[in-house]
């Protein structure tokens, strides 16, 4: 076998452990986990560690669901049972699998021709081996700008699951509301039913006149529907909470075990919230990254304008034509007359052959380089639009660190308000309009007034007792957003205080 044939067979013999060496794998579980960190680290509940597999989740879903429902039990199911949070987590997945592409050579290019002489004689035989060589300097740049996307991407994803425990806390708090507020629309029925007894034992003593009675009557069927309608208010809150969590049952079967948070006294230093959320809002801290990300890309267009150099090894065996058959008495004719006498032609011997094959060149080896010449095409403007996306991202950077600031002063002033407005009520209104309905209902049943005082009182304790709850569920949302707009949990925001839970209405299981 000639020399170019036995080093195309090495070459060949190379490709399995060049293939081995290029394997690379995914493996994202380190991201996940990366990302669950960011999440119990903006409010102390962590996701999936591998939304791969559904299955590990399973029985602390079922443990959870065991004996009701707290606000931060109820966060912990939604990042856990949520379709949405496994979705999120893999698209981390994939940026990682972004990551390993771009750390990988481009293959390599190998070539074969195999060409017969039409005169007869050996063949010619050609090989050659060539690797893009560009990818020595384009792959630092592509690697790093995968990895600032794997870091945005992750950090892009633990705010989408900060988001959803936000929006499951605050629909948590939005049942917990519609439950007191279907409470108290049942206590209202049963007020309205005790002032039309009252009424009838009062018509029946002569006392007063069917107007009256017509009157209570009235206000006890307007009791009723509104009690229905609350039923179908309370059911949908649970419906909007069951599907955040990812619940398929009946929303009448949550259990909620808690009640609306009760204002606390406690100084809100918005500067420090303002400071805390410029560092640690993960859309901010994301927006950085993609920064990053731009610049490693601008580095990667200027590497780009010599994209493609091949550098490579070529091998080729030369094609030789056939000798022709020797014809003895022709050549014996032509010596004898060439030489005026009988002559025997010339004849080669065995080793004037051999070395003559030896001094024959069977073949041509040698390296080999190929690149595509930037004349025409410089990849200027691919360079030009990498520099305005850039740009472009610095600015969006800078506009979100500006809304940021307004969103956390807006979160603080919003708490703050509704703490005020709910001590408001559960100091001074709400007393003041129980005491004014039970003094109504004593001097009415004392002849002393007439039912439209009463009426007046009970309308107006219906009134306070709903406005008293909304307080409560715009102060509890507004902790939340708070949460939301600074990614640090609230018992970190509020040391030393922090909000307690307390009763306030009792409160049904709803329907579903």
């Amino acid at each position: 076998m000639c020399h170019a044939r036995v080093y195309c067979c090495r070459i060949l013999l190379l490709f399995p452990v060049v293939v081995i060496m290029g394997c690379a794998t995914v493996n994202a579980r380190r991201d996940y986990q990366r990302a669950g960190s960011e999440v119990a680290r903006a409010i102390g509940q962590a996701p999936l560690e591998n939304p791969e597999d559904q299955a590990i989740a399973d029985a602390a879903i079922a443990e959870l669901m065991t004996d009701g429902l707290t606000a931060d039990e109820a966060v912990k199911l939604a990042l856990l049972n949520n379709p949405r949070a496994r979705a999120v987590l893999l698209q981390v997945g994939m940026a990682r699998a972004d990551v390993v592409q771009a750390g990988l050579w481009s293959n390599p290019t190998i070539g074969f021709s195999f060409n017969l002489p039409t005169g007869g004689g050996s063949n010619q035989f050609g090989m050659n081996l060539a690797q893009n060589i560009a990818d020595l300097w384009m792959i630092p740049s592509r690697s790093r700008a995968a990895n600032q996307d794997l870091e945005r991407m992750t950090l892009s994803a633990a705010q989408e699951l900060v988001s959803l425990a936000v929006d499951t806390k605050v629909a948590y708090f939005n049942a917990l509301a519609a439950d007191s507020a279907l409470s108290i629309a049942q206590d209202n029925v049963s007020l309205t039913e005790e002032l039309l007894r009252i009424t009838n034992a009062r018509l029946e003593a002569g006392t007063v006149g069917s107007l009256d009675v017509n009157l209570a009557k009235g206000q006890a069927l307007r009791a009723e529907v509104d009690a229905r309608s609350a039923r179908l208010e309370s059911a949908s809150s649970r419906r909007t909470l069951a599907a955040l969590l990812g619940l398929t049952t009946s929303a009448k079967e949550i259990l909620l075990n808690e009640t609306l948070p009760m204002p606390v006294e406690s100084e809100l230093p918005v500067d420090r919230y303002v400071a805390t959320a410029l560092d640690s809002r993960l859309d901010a801290r994301a927006a950085r990254d993609a920064v990053e990300a731009a610049a490693a890309r601008v580095e990667l267009e200027l590497a780009s304008v010599f994209k493609n150099v091949e550098l490579g090894f070529e091998a080729e065996h030369q094609a030789h034509r056939a000798q022709g058959g020797r014809k003895i008495l022709a050549d014996t004719a032509r010596s004898s007359i060439a030489n005026g006498q009988l002559t025997a032609p010339e004849i080669q011997s065995r080793g004037q052959r051999n070395l003559e094959d030896s001094q024959r060149i069977d073949a041509i080896l040698g390296p080999s380089l190929s690149l595509s010449l930037p004349i025409f095409d410089q990849n200027q403007a691919q360079i030009a639009k990498a520099r305005m996306s850039y740009l472009e991202s610095k600015a969006m950077l800078e506009g979100l660190e500006r809304g940021i600031v307004q969103d956390t002063r807006e979160a603080a002033d919003r708490l703050a308000t509704a703490w005020n407005v709910a001590t408001l009520y559960q100091n001074e209104v709400l007393p003041q309009a129980q005491e004014t309905l039970d003094l109504s209902q004593a001097t009415y049943q004392a002849g002393q007034t007439t039912i439209l005082n009463v009426i007046d009182a009970q309308r107006s304790l219906l009134e306070t007792r709903r406005a008293n709850v909304a307080a409560l569920q715009a102060a509890a949302s507004a902790i939340a957003e708070l949460e939301r707009a600074t990614a640090r949990p609230v018992d970190e925001l509020l040391e030393p205080a922090g909000p307690t839970t307390q009763p306030t209405e009792t409160q049904p299981s709803g329907e579903g």
